[in-house]
């Protein structure tokens, strides 16, 4: 497993196009850019996934989630009961 820090640092030092470094993590080139800029600003620490261990922050409130499930199953009983 290729990690991104090893293909970042590749680019940096010109061994492999940004392109190429984009393409080899299977991420937008615009992605790629960001990770430069904080390798730029950050160092290698910067290089590391921030997001591990912290819920996204686009996350559903549970009680909205439990209210969708609960409205779903609902109208599936009763498609299930009209057929």
């Amino acid at each position: 497993m290729v990690k991104v820090q090893d293909v970042i640092l590749r680019a940096m030092a010109r061994r492999i196009t940004w392109w190429q470094a984009a393409e080899i993590l299977g991420i937008s080139d615009r992605s790629l850019r960001r990770w430069k800029r904080r390798y730029e600003v950050y160092g290698y620490d910067g290089l590391f996934d921030r997001r591990k261990g912290k819920p996204s922050p686009k996350r559903v409130p549970l009680k909205q989630a439990e209210e969708v499930l609960r409205l779903y199953q609902e109208r599936m009983s009763r498609k299930m009961q009209s057929a």
